[in-house]
C-alpha cells in the first residue's frame, strides 16, 4: 500500500516531460517509452529485485526507473544528460533512500565504485554505446563478475548477435564473448511503436546471467582470438589466424580444419583455442 501511494505522488511521466520541455536526444541515442506495464515486464525479467540493488544506465526523465522502484529494487542511475535530472529528482523524492542518481558518463564509471556487494543491471540502453558496455561488463578477467545480471535492450539486430548461435550469420564475436561463461537468451521484442520517437528499427531485450568460468582460458587470449578470426569472417582460419602465435598450431593439436571459417566454430571451440594458446600469449 505504501508503495502504491508513492506512485500515485507522481505526475504521469508525459505529463513530467512537457513540463521540462524533454526532447529525446539523437546525439545521445535517446528513445522513451511511457507504457507502464511494459515497463513493469522489463523490470520484472531479472526475477524479484526487492532489497535488491540495481544500477540503471540512462535512466532519462524515469520512466524504467519507476519501474524498477515499484519492483522494490534500490537504484543507482547514472544520467549524462542534465535536462533529465529534475524529472528525475522528483523521483528520488517520491522515493526516499531508494534512488541515487550520479550525472556522468558510464563508459567512465565503474560499477564496482557504486556497490559493496551484488547488484543487477537493467536498462534501456543508448544506440550509440550499448555494446561498448555490455562487452566492457562481460571482458573482466575476473569471475563471476560483480553483477548478478544483466537485463538490456538493444537494438534487435544486436540482440540477436549477442544470443545467435554458430553457422548462422549473426553468429560472431559478439555471441562467444556473451555465450563462453554465461548464459545469454532474447527476453521480449520490443516493437518500435511503443517508444517516443518511435526508432526506424525494432529492439529487444537481452537477459544474460553469469555461469561457470572454463578453466584455464584468459579473457584478453579469447578476445584476441575471436577479434582475429571474425575480422576476416569470410576467410578460412589458416588466413584469419595467422598473425595470432601459435593460433595454427593450436588448431593443428585440437583438430580443428584450418579451412573452415570462424562462423562455423563453436562456442566451446573457440575456448578450446583460447585455452591451448593462453600460456603463450
Amino acid at each position: 500500500m505504501r508503495r502504491e501511494k508513492k506512485m500515485t505522488s507522481l505526475p504521469p511521466l508525459r505529463e513530467v516531460i512537457a513540463r521540462h520541455g524533454l526532447s529525446a536526444s539523437k546525439a545521445l541515442g535517446q528513445n522513451f517509452l511511457f507504457d507502464e506495464q511494459l515497463l513493469d515486464r522489463i523490470a520484472a525479467i531479472p526475477g524479484s529485485l526487492e532489497g535488491r540493488d540495481v544500477l540503471e544506465i540512462g535512466p532519462g526523465p524515469g520512466g524504467l526507473t519507476r519501474a524498477l522502484l515499484r519492483a522494490g529494487a534500490n537504484v543507482t542511475g547514472i544520467e549524462m544528460d542534465r535536462r533529465c535530472l529534475p524529472a528525475l529528482a522528483e523521483v528520488e523524492a517520491a522515493y526516499p533512500g531508494k534512488l541515487k542518481v550520479i550525472e556522468g558518463d558510464a563508459l567512465k564509471i565503474s560499477p564496482k565504485s557504486l556497490f559493496a556487494g551484488p547488484y543487477h543491471i537493467v536498462a534501456n540502453l543508448p544506440y550509440n554505446v550499448g555494446t561498448a558496455l555490455f562487452t566492457g561488463w562481460l571482458s573482466g578477467e575476473t569471475w563471476p563478475p560483480q553483477w548478478a545480471s544483466l537485463t538490456l535492450m538493444f537494438q534487435e539486430e544486436v540482440a540477436r548477435r549477442i544470443v545467435a548461435e554458430p553457422d548462422t550469420s549473426a553468429y560472431g564475436r559478439l555471441a562467444v564473448l556473451a555465450q563462453w561463461r554465461s548464459r545469454s537468451k532474447l527476453a521480449m521484442k520490443v516493437h518500435r511503436s511503443a517508444f517516443t520517437p518511435p526508432p526506424k528499427i525494432m529492439s529487444a531485450i537481452v537477459h544474460v546471467v553469469p555461469g561457470a568460468a572454463p578453466p584455464g582460458v584468459s579473457m584478453r587470449v579469447l578476445e584476441r582470438v575471436t577479434e582475429a578470426a571474425f575480422g576476416q569472417r569470410r576467410k578460412m582460419l589458416r588466413q584469419s589466424l595467422k598473425g595470432v602465435p601459435g593460433a595454427l598450431a593450436a588448431l593443428e593439436a585440437l583438430g580443428i580444419d584450418p579451412q573452415r571459417r570462424a562462423e562455423t566454430l563453436t562456442v566451446a571451440e573457440f575456448v578450446s583455442v583460447a585455452r591451448v594458446l593462453t600460456p603463450a600469449i
